[in-house]
C-alpha cells in the first residue's frame, strides 16, 4: 500500500527507515502517460520510488494560471498505485515554505532566456522547490522529462553547482499519436483547440528555420511567445486560447 506523507518531517521519518536506492519523480499532479514513463524508469532502476505531488505557487508568474491548474488527486493516486510507487509526498504550502519564500535559488543566465524571458521568476520558483524536495526526499536518482528541456538543464546545473548527491535522469518526451507532447495543461484545451494543438510539433519539425516556424504558427492562429534554436534544439512556446503550450525537438 502506498504511503501518503504530508509533511517534510513525515517523509524524512519514513525515509530514515527505508533501505536501498530511492528514485524520485517530482510532479504537480494531473498525471498522464508522460509521468508514468518517469515512474516506470524509476521503478526499473531503484529499490524504492517516491512521487511528489505539489502545485508549486512560486513558479507561476500568473496567479490565474495557478488557480486553473488541474487537480486530479483520485486519478493520480490510481496511476501511482498502478506504477508501484512506494510513497507519495503530498505537502501543503506552509509545510514547503515556512519562510514564506524569503529564501530562494536563482540562476542568472540561462534562466533569463526562452521561457524565463516570458515568465519572470518562474525558474527561481522551480529551482527553489526542487532543492527543497531533494533535501527532504534525499533520492539517489531523480527523473525529469525532456519536454521541459530548459528546466531539466537548469536543474542539472543546480545539482552540479551545489555538489548535490543526486543523479538527474532525463526521459524522452512522451507524445500523443498525433505528435502533441503530453502535458497536464492539455486537459484545459477545448476540443477545437486540442484538434489544432499538434500543429506545433509538426511545424517545428518541418520548418527550415525558427523564423519560418514562428510565422507558420502565427498564420495557423497561435499566439507565439517564441520559436528559438539553441544548441541544436528548437524551442517553442505558444498559446491556444488561454492555454500556453511548450515543446522542443532536436534539430
Amino acid at each position: 500500500m502506498i504511503q501518503v506523507l504530508r509533511t517534510p518531517a513525515e517523509l524524512k521519518a519514513w525515509r530514515k527507515n527505508q533501505k536501498g536506492s530511492v528514485g524520485f519523480v517530482p510532479t504537480m499532479g494531473a498525471l498522464h502517460s508522460g509521468h508514468e514513463q518517469l515512474m516506470k524508469n524509476a521503478r526499473r532502476e531503484n529499490d524504492l520510488v517516491v512521487l511528489s505531488i505539489f502545485v508549486n505557487p512560486t513558479q507561476f508568474n500568473d496567479p490565474k494560471d495557478f488557480e486553473k491548474y488541474p487537480l486530479t488527486w483520485d486519478q493520480d493516486l490510481k496511476i501511482a498505485e498502478n506504477n508501484k510507487v512506494d510513497a507519495i509526498f503530498y505537502p501543503r504550502y506552509p509545510d514547503m515554505y515556512p519562510d514564506e519564500y524569503r529564501y530562494k535559488v536563482a540562476e542568472n543566465s540561462y534562466s533569463k532566456l526562452l521561457d524565463g524571458a516570458h515568465r519572470p521568476g518562474h525558474f527561481d520558483g522551480v529551482l527553489s522547490v526542487v532543492m527543497k524536495l531533494f533535501n527532504v526526499v534525499a533520492p539517489n536518482k531523480a527523473y525529469f522529462g525532456e519536454k521541459d528541456f530548459q528546466q531539466l538543464t537548469l536543474i542539472k546545473g543546480m545539482v552540479d553547482a551545489f555538489f548535490m548527491d543526486v543523479e538527474i535522469v532525463p526521459v524522452a518526451t512522451v507524445r500523443e499519436s498525433d505528435g502533441l507532447a503530453k502535458s497536464s495543461r492539455n486537459l484545459l484545451l477545448t476540443p477545437e483547440e486540442r484538434e489544432k494543438a499538434p500543429i506545433i510539433y509538426k511545424t517545428i519539425t518541418t520548418a527550415e528555420s525558427a523564423e519560418e516556424a514562428a510565422k507558420a504558427l502565427s498564420a495557423a492562429g497561435f499566439d507565439v511567445d517564441y520559436v528559438t534554436d539553441v544548441h541544436g534544439r528548437r524551442f517553442v512556446a505558444a498559446r491556444l486560447g488561454s492555454v500556453r503550450l511548450i515543446d522542443n525537438v532536436q534539430i
